[in-house]
């Protein structure tokens, strides 16, 4: 089964470009994670044939044209919940959970953190949130998978320059050990069991030409719980896939 993610900052946009056609194509995903489709139900393009073998699930934002989630899926889900139980977080579009009868799927699209204090609050508090809830899951010996945008570059290797970034929003100390924090209660970064190396980005800064330089930064993952670690057969960064500022990622299993 192969699962692919991908924040397309724009599910009309990335329609127009035919980015997103070009994508499945050429993937032909099981499951596909999108974040950032900033529209409506009534608002997502009508005419995505490329789509049709799939089932759609959508949670968009109140505020019109800002954030939400999507997941096209060829198996039909057991159970579709759209919350995690934190209001001002659950509000704005940011997950779904999709339960299959192997594992359960969450995709995320999780707060920049970097408009104001408040946001930045959220954000941590966000995570803290989520945490504690996934350990009760895993505790109970549930199989779980992470998608989407985190909005956090973890390690030093998932920046291109983390020493000039170190006090920035994205790779403050505080956010890197919420993705820590994720891993110790019994996760993966999927990407990281099969490649150990620096230079691998999934979103650029839309200006210095920052993407042909690949002056990038990796927040957007896979995480897997450690009980399916032995079904990951790949997890991978598409860089050439354009049509966003950040590119998809993905795992098989």
């Amino acid at each position: 089964m192969k699962i692919v993610s991908w924040n397309i900052n724009g599910i009309r946009a990335v329609h127009k470009k035919r980015a997103l056609e070009s994508l499945v194509k050429q993937e032909s995903p099981d499951i596909l994670c999108l974040q950032e489709i900033k529209a409506s139900t009534e608002q997502i393009p009508k005419d995505m044939s490329y789509l049709s073998q799939y089932l759609s699930h959508y949670n968009p934002a109140d505020k019109a044209g800002y954030s939400g989630v999507a997941v096209y899926c060829k198996e039909k889900p057991l159970d579709v919940d759209n919350k995690i139980g934190l209001a001002e977080f659950d509000k704005e579009g940011r997950v779904l959970k999709l339960k299959f009868k192997k594992f359960t799927l969450y995709n995320f699209y999780f707060v920049n953190g970097g408009k104001s204090k408040e946001s930045f609050d959220l954000k941590l508090k966000a995570y803290d949130h989520l945490t504690a809830f996934l350990k009760k899951e895993l505790d109970r010996g549930e199989k779980i998978i992470l998608t989407g945008d985190f909005n956090v570059a973890h390690q030093e290797i998932d920046i291109a320059r983390a020493k000039a970034n170190e006090k920035n929003i994205g790779f403050t100390k505080e956010e890197r050990q919420k993705i820590t924090n994720l891993l110790e209660i019994g996760f993966v970064d999927s990407f990281r069991v099969f490649n150990k190396e620096g230079g691998h980005y999934t979103w650029w800064r839309p200006f210095a030409n920052a993407r042909y330089n690949n002056v990038g930064w990796r927040i957007d993952y896979v995480f897997i719980s450690k009980n399916l670690k032995q079904n990951l057969k790949t997890a991978f960064i598409l860089p050439n896939i354009l049509g966003s500022d950040h590119c998809p990622v993905g795992v098989e299993i």
